[in-house]
């Protein structure tokens, strides 16, 4: 997918920041939209479809936590990649956006050069979607469908936000074996986003909730694996 056909929308209620971003997002040959708040930023969503949602957490109206989390839901947008530019680090502020959905953190004030490096790990993953050529796949009770991004556990279909699944999808592609954590980071996160260290823990617990803690475990001070 070329450039000029990535669709990018830019969510801030400080003119500052959506002129600043949008201008070096363009410069870089991205289409960009902007929103000055959460219900504005729900409405162009659903309009333009965007690949990338930058947003920003504390803004009037509606706050990007809560934004996200009707994102999710809305049909089509399922899957859109979605990364809060925020100035808050706390952990709570990070899981929380997790939990509504999130992707990742892009933390304010950043460097023009470092946030369009941020931006192109970020959508790294459109061309592994593309380059995905075993759509359904079965591990134990579970069935995955990577071309619309849901499962079927025991007969039971789920849907979860994108780093969840491929989270997921990557524990699974290999059953028993032990993935380690910056293994993880670098497939599922892609090795120039950069982090927290709990992040990987706070999908893992989701995933738990969801499929089942008996398929995951923990080898401490190693990684992850997914067994059957």
């Amino acid at each position: 997918m070329k450039k000029k056909d990535i669709k990018i929308l830019l969510v801030d209620d400080e003119p500052d920041i959506l002129e600043i971003v949008s201008y070096n997002l363009i410069a870089e040959g991205y289409e960009v939209f902007t929103a000055k708040d959460g219900l504005e930023a729900v409405a162009k969503a659903k309009k333009k479809n965007p690949h990338l949602i930058i947003l920003d957490v504390m803004m009037p109206e509606m706050d990007g936590i809560e934004t996200c989390g009707i994102i999710r839901k809305t049909p089509g947008l399922e899957n859109t990649i979605i990364a809060f530019l925020t100035a808050r680090g706390e952990d709570y502020s990070q899981m929380a956006g997790f939990d509504a959905g999130a992707d990742d953190y892009i933390t304010k004030p950043i460097k023009p050069k470092v946030l369009v490096s941020k931006v192109k790990s970020l959508l790294r993953r459109l061309k592994e979607d593309q380059a995905e050529t075993e759509d359904i796949v079965k591990v134990g009770d579970i069935i995955i469908n990577r071309e619309e991004y849901k499962i079927i556990n025991q007969g039971e279909e789920i849907i979860l936000p994108r780093k969840e699944f491929e989270l997921l999808a990557l524990l699974t592609s290999k059953p028993n074996k032990v993935f380690k954590r910056e293994v993880i980071l670098d497939k599922v996160w892609g090795n120039e986003v950069v982090v927290g260290g709990r992040t990987i823990d706070v999908h893992i617990r989701k995933l738990r909730e969801k499929i089942g803690d008996e398929n995951f475990k923990t080898v401490k001070g190693v990684g992850y694996k997914f067994v059957l």
